[in-house]
């Protein structure tokens, strides 16, 4: 029955009344705890959320809790978030950490921190196998960025500032 209602609402997901596209992932699991949600997926059910072309800019982080670089920016990725979305701007913060600390570490720091993009977790071990499927320039080292719109992309592999990612993010706008 829970697989029906999933069904149905990713049905929904595709269809609205504005008729612009969506795209529904197929997380393979959920977190839930605390008020934060977690989609967690594995590249090939994440792939498609690297090719959406509805004329959203869409900035993709790649991030750990772990990495202090990562943790660094994400203050950055929050304001470009909340200054940004009326320009049909969507920033997605995508945690590589480990499953096992998703409830003890990536929970907790969401709430500390008080994150309001979207945040999804990417679980496949293969790395070898998906980093060069993200962008052919990247070496595995996090924090990485992709800004994209429609079939305009630039990738990073590079902390930011705010003004560096703002004046990156005015390039596609």
């Amino acid at each position: 029955m829970l697989r029906f209602i999933l069904y149905i609402g990713f049905i929904f997901l595709f269809i609205n009344c504005k008729g612009e596209q969506t795209v529904a992932l197929d997380a393979t699991n959920v977190f839930e705890g605390r008020g934060v949600e977690i989609p967690v997926y594995d590249f090939e059910s994440f792939k498609p959320l690297l090719r959406i072309n509805d004329g959203k800019i869409r900035i993709i982080n790649f991030w750990a809790t772990w990495c202090r670089p990562c943790v660094a920016e994400l203050p950055y990725f929050e304001l470009i978030n909340s200054r940004y979305s009326r320009d049909k701007v969507e920033v997605i913060l995508v945690s590589l950490d480990l499953p096992s600390q998703v409830e003890s570490k990536l929970i907790p720091f969401i709430k500390k921190q008080k994150i309001a993009s979207k945040i999804v977790l990417l679980d496949d071990p293969d790395a070898n196998s998906w980093i060069p499927k993200v962008s052919s320039n990247w070496s595995g080292s996090i924090p990485a960025t992709i800004i994209y719109k429609g079939g305009n992309s630039n990738f990073y592999e590079r902390s930011f500032t705010y003004n560096e990612l703002e004046k990156e993010l005015k390039k596609m706008l």
